[in-house]
């Protein structure tokens, strides 16, 4: 007898995603099969396609439109804040979007599960089957059927092989991972304050690979957090001291993908700090016990963020034939349509989008998501209408770096440099713009009041 485990399908993942023979069994999802509506489903929950689906929902949802977001898990938290679920600054039990809630209220179905596969010429998408913690199964596998396909499955860290990463690094993808961090880092604090005997090489040391933005402003916010969680009567040991954090980057320089200006003043601010940096090396080896640099070089550390690089799902390689890139991301032309097929799109980190007059693709941004969002509602609409897809055009509105308390820099439109306060602001009113677009205005403001009361209230950081 085969006991089934959390994460474990039916069949295996590369039958599933390769042979849709295997589907063909499955019935088609009642909701879908034989709708008059046009049939649209949205592949992925995070900025891009919860957007598009409220946004559908709200303009098409209750005539035109049969609107389905299909994601493995049940919340959504923004993930450019996802280094603050880490260390505790952001709670995502008290900031997060139900997805089951926030689909009745707009329009549009939600269902859970992972897609495996899709079957182009039926225009079918395959989702396995989805168990609970025990392993017992809780939803079937199913099969959507589909008129528009859009694909909006972010992107995953990308760890090019280096041994031990999987086994003993932490990834920041998913809430799951940065709360499941959270709790390491507390429980570190929490060891080293309890024991008897001397702290062991590396202990209360957390190392982050990887210094494009996720990884510079997670070192701020665990400088600011864990200090935090060390003044809660933590007094055995001078945690101001003992606590370390490094940066490791195989690059010159932190943030290579944003202006060198702006790497100059983080790096900066964060070697006032004492955060340590390293550029220029690369890691060989994440062990039980720390990193190797180079062939000789061992580093210990207690904890370790993996951050260095991006790749889409893999799934998405063998997903019938579609043309991808070497990082997995589908390439689509400029009306963000995936080469080859007329029904099925892709937005976000999984798009491979290069537009006239540019060599290279879009970048991975939230604001590559959010724009191409809301063009997918100009597509689509002019789907419903038989007339031609517009082509996508995106602006890029600058970039801003938050270091938790400690300072925030920004290049705008044109080069303009902003920090401080200013800067700060603009850096919050991104996340704002997201809530207003998934929630309405009314909602984000009244959300925004009670938020601002409540952290009077409780711990700065989640202590637990």
């Amino acid at each position: 007898m085969q006991i089934i485990t959390p994460g474990m399908r039916l069949v295996p993942e590369a039958v599933l995603a390769n042979d849709a023979a295997l589907f063909r069994t499955i019935p088609e999802t009642p909701s879908h099969a034989g709708s008059s509506r046009h049939r649209v489903v949205i592949v992925g929950g995070g900025a891009g396609g919860l957007e598009l689906a409220t946004r559908l929902g709200r303009k098409f949802g209750k005539r035109r439109l049969s609107i389905t977001l299909v994601d493995r898990n049940r919340t959504h938290v923004w993930k450019p804040l996802l280094h603050e679920v880490a260390s505790g600054t952001l709670n995502p039990s008290s900031d997060a979007v139900e997805y089951i809630a926030h689909a009745s209220r707009h329009h549009y179905r939600y269902r859970i599960g992972e897609v495996v596969g899709i079957d182009r010429a039926r225009r079918q998408v395959f989702v396995a089957p989805s168990f609970d913690e025990d392993g017992r199964r809780i939803i079937p596998p199913r099969v959507l059927g589909y008129d528009t396909l859009v694909l909006a499955v972010g992107s995953v860290s990308n760890d090019f092989g280096t041994p031990g990463v999987a086994r003993h690094a932490i990834a920041l993808d998913t809430t799951g991972q940065a709360s499941r961090f959270n709790k390491r880092m507390i429980d570190a604090c929490l060891r080293a304050n309890a024991q008897y005997e001397k702290l062991s090489p590396g202990q209360l040391h957390c190392i982050i690979v990887g210094a494009g933005a996720t990884g510079v402003e997670l070192a701020a916010e665990l400088h600011k957090s864990m200090r935090e969680i060390a003044s809660h009567n933590l007094d055995n040991i001078d945690f101001e001291r003992l606590i370390r954090i490094t940066i490791v980057e195989a690059g010159p320089r932190i943030l290579p993908a944003l202006p060198e200006h702006l790497a100059r003043s983080s790096a900066r601010r964060l070697v006032d700090l004492g955060i340590q940096i390293r550029c220029g090396i690369k890691v060989t080896e994440v062990t039980e016990d720390g990193i190797r640099l180079g062939e000789k070089l061992f580093v210990p550390a207690e904890l370790v963020v993996w951050s260095a690089g991006i790749k889409a799902p893999d799934f998405l390689k063998q997903l019938d034939g579609l043309e991808t890139d070497r990082i997995n991301r589908l390439v689509v032309e400029e009306t963000l349509r995936a080469k080859g097929d007329e029904s099925v799109f892709a937005i976000g980190d999984c798009a491979n989008c290069v537009l006239p007059g540019s060599e290279d693709p879009l970048p991975p941004r939230a604001q590559t998501a959010h724009q191409q969002a809301d063009h997918m509602v100009k597509v689509i609409a002019a789907r419903l209408e038989g007339q031609a897809a517009p082509a996508f055009r995106y602006g890029d509105y600058g970039s801003l770096v938050s270091l938790a308390d400690y300072g925030t820099f920004g290049s705008l439109i044109g080069g303009l440099k902003v920090e401080g306060l200013l800067a700060r602001l603009m850096y919050r009113s991104l996340y704002k713009m997201h809530l207003k677009t998934v929630h309405g205005a009314f909602k984000t403001v009244l959300d925004t009041a009670i938020g601002f009361l409540s952290r009077r209230t409780r711990p700065r950081v989640k202590l637990h």
